[in-house]
């Protein structure tokens, strides 16, 4: 009697010691102040892919190229010459023979290079994350086009396309936080991405459409009547006309994704290419309702937060934003964490948001 009345007391202090940690840490979790105030948002169910059933093709026939470069590849750019472009995490832009082979330095912007296009006097327009909207020379020489809006800077630049008339369209993914707060970003769906288009001539930035959650690929329609802009958080693409009688007015190009939209890019033609780079989460989902459980989200450690998953997939979307063509890696195995995708001459080049090489595909042949 004596030993199990001693170990009594000790069992209770166990218990208290317990109850002391779990109270402690829910307390961290739910009152701890940070510098993070997320709104509740309801995502919707996702749905099937928006128009006729597309057409399903694996991307186990891609070819890595620019092996050994460096790492994340972000975007692809074809120039004149047919000679590829990559910018990567160490703020370098590589140039690459057509094959993918034979890289040399063409510019360091000294930050992180992401969207990547060619304007009609073969400049290259880079949007980099932390320098701004830049334009490189044929000589590797920098200049720096814009870093703010109306007195907001540009946290976070992060893809561009040109117009053939020469007409810079480009996003700031977030006027609240950088590259490296993506994520804290995504939950907090506070919607500061901005759409803007850059006048070469006059080298004045305009704002073409705002409260964004998470503004990213951006491309202009073949007949530059509207531009495609990617929110990210939202699983959606929105449209802007820039002429006609709804100029000036967005409408959604295509939602309910199934997955994050990165780049889009247009062939000229009759094809904007979407680059998913990762699938939704489940996690991400079932806490956008609830904002408290958001707050206790990050407040826990940043490697606990979601992250994307090894899983490659494209979509291809016709001109009215119906899915026409599925690409996917599912098991991540050949190419994953697309980023963004180029056509040129009946093949697709492949960024990456991580991987040590980019990629191309020949398109597909109908069925």
């Amino acid at each position: 009697m004596a030993q199990g009345s001693k170990k009594q007391p000790r069992r209770r202090r166990w218990a208290a010691i317990v109850l002391a940690a779990v109270g402690a840490a829910l307390g961290y979790l739910l009152l701890w102040p940070i510098d993070v105030d997320p709104l509740g948002w309801q995502p919707p169910t996702e749905p099937p892919l928006a128009g006729a059933k597309p057409a399903e093709f694996d991307l186990s026939s891609v070819k890595l190229l620019g092996q050994g470069a460096s790492d994340g590849p972000e975007d692809v750019a074809i120039d004149a010459q047919g000679r590829l472009y990559a910018g990567m995490l160490d703020g370098r832009i590589m140039r690459f023979d057509h094959d993918g082979t034979r890289g040399e330095l063409f510019a360091d912007t000294g930050g992180r290079p992401l969207g990547l296009d060619f304007d009609p006097e073969e400049n290259l327009i880079v949007a980099d994350a932390f320098k701004g909207l830049l334009r490189i020379g044929n000589d590797g020489a920098i200049t720096v086009l814009a870093v703010e809006h109306d007195g907001v800077p540009f946290m976070f630049t992060d893809d561009v396309d040109v117009a053939p008339s020469g007409m810079i369209y480009f996003t700031d993914a977030s006027s609240r936080h950088g590259l490296y707060d993506y994520d804290i970003d995504f939950i907090e769906q506070r919607g500061s991405g901005r759409l803007m288009r850059y006048d070469p001539a006059t080298k004045e930035t305009e704002l073409l459409l705002g409260e964004l959650n998470f503004a990213n690929g951006v491309a202009v329609s073949p007949d530059e009547s509207f531009v495609l802009v990617n929110e990210t958080a939202r699983y959606c693409i929105h449209r802007v006309w820039l002429t006609g009688d709804r100029a000036g007015q967005s409408e959604n190009f295509i939602d309910n994704l199934p997955g994050f939209p990165d780049g889009v890019s247009c062939n000229g033609k009759d094809r904007f290419w979407v680059a998913i780079v990762s699938p939704r989460s489940a996690v991400l989902d079932f806490a956008h309702p609830r904002p408290w459980l958001k707050r206790a989200m990050c407040r826990l450690p940043r490697a606990m937060l979601p992250k994307p998953q090894q899983y490659g997939l494209v979509l291809g979307l016709d001109l009215d934003g119906a899915a026409v063509e599925v690409l996917r890696d599912p098991l991540g195995e050949h190419f994953s964490l697309i980023t963004s995708v180029e056509e040129d001459g009946g093949v697709l080049y492949l960024g990456s948001l991580s991987r040590p090489s980019f990629a191309r595909v020949s398109l597909p042949e109908p069925k």
